[in-house]
């Protein structure tokens, strides 16, 4: 199957909504169990004004290639209601993301979290194997095996490889060609990075340039690519992302490096223009600025830059 033939949603059934929500609890508590900073990030907004959390979107990295692509993770989730939101391309990059919009489900006011806040829209990139040098695609098929792909979601979960760890050796190389690639060899379907809805937020952090100003003031590094607020075209899409921590990881061949893991997000969504008279108690997710901006897509993927920014 294509990353593009993706089967019709399903709607919610029974107690399906509670098993979702745990199955993103649990992928999100392995996130922030492996990126120590990024949990730093998170408890910190979490106890400032003590600010209940909600998530814009949660993002994966894949292979197309033998069954490991966008599919592998999308098919679980749009049997629990996602669909397909829209289809970013980085030509540059040899990557394809497609972005997921979640079921409609009641959200109470205070909803907040993965317990009764809005679902998060999820966004799963794919590197496009067959467009790398042989060299490179011979390295990533010697690694992902026929079939396995289908533990996608599970892998997600437990924070762990399906397919045995790289060798330093191949990851350097395939690193030579694609960051992003050797990114996702070494850390599989590990959420790639959350992004917090400041939109949703109460207190002092409803204005993502307060948060931006606090975490500059408290030491954290920011992704500075096309600078550190990135705006869409329109205005109405800011987004500011961490850069990724540098974790020790032992590799297959005994050779222990500092890698880039994962990262953190935020992302303010504004009213569009024709909702503007709308009362503050009745703005809805719906009459926000929906999607996302290719440039700032591209920009914020260099999070995990393997370079330091300047």
């Amino acid at each position: 199957m294509g990353s593009l033939d993706l089967p019709h949603a399903s709607s919610f059934k029974g107690g399906s909504e509670t098993f979702l929500r745990n199955v993103f609890e649990n992928i999100l508590k392995t996130y922030l169990r492996k990126n120590p900073t990024a949990n730093t990030i998170w408890e910190l907004v979490q106890s400032v004004d003590n600010e209940k959390i909600c998530y814009d979107h949660f993002t994966f990295r894949t292979f197309k290639v033998d069954g490991y692509g966008i599919d592998s993770l999308s098919n679980f989730f749009m049997d629990y209601g996602y669909k397909i939101g829209g289809v970013l391309d980085f030509p540059k990059k040899k990557v394809r993301v497609l972005w997921f919009s979640p079921p409609a489900v009641h959200v109470p006011n205070d909803g907040h979290g993965q317990g009764n806040g809005p679902l998060p829209r999820l966004v799963v990139a794919e590197v496009l194997v067959d467009e790398l040098s042989p060299e490179s695609q011979e390295i990533i098929r010697k690694y992902l095996k026929p079939e396995g792909g289908k533990q996608a979601v599970l892998s997600s979960i437990l924070g762990s490889l399906i397919w045995e760890k790289p060798t330093w050796t191949d990851f350097k190389q395939l690193a030579k060609e694609s960051e992003f690639a050797a990114w996702t060899l070494i850390h599989g379907y590990t959420m790639n990075h959350l992004a917090f809805a400041v939109h949703r937020f109460k207190h002092r952090f409803s204005d993502i340039k307060c948060i931006k100003q606090y975490l500059e003031e408290n030491g954290f590094k920011l992704n500075n690519d096309g600078g550190v607020l990135k705006v869409s075209q329109d205005g109405l899409l800011l987004q500011v992302s961490s850069i990724s921590e540098k974790l020790a990881v032992e590799f297959a061949d005994g050779v222990t490096e500092t890698i880039p893991a994962s990262y953190i997000e935020f992302t303010q969504r504004l009213i569009l223009p024709q909702f503007k008279d709308v009362p503050c108690d009745e703005i809805k997710e719906f009459h926000r600025r929906e999607a996302f901006e290719l440039d700032s897509a591209n920009h914020v993927m260099e999070s995990t830059r393997f370079t330091a920014q300047a």
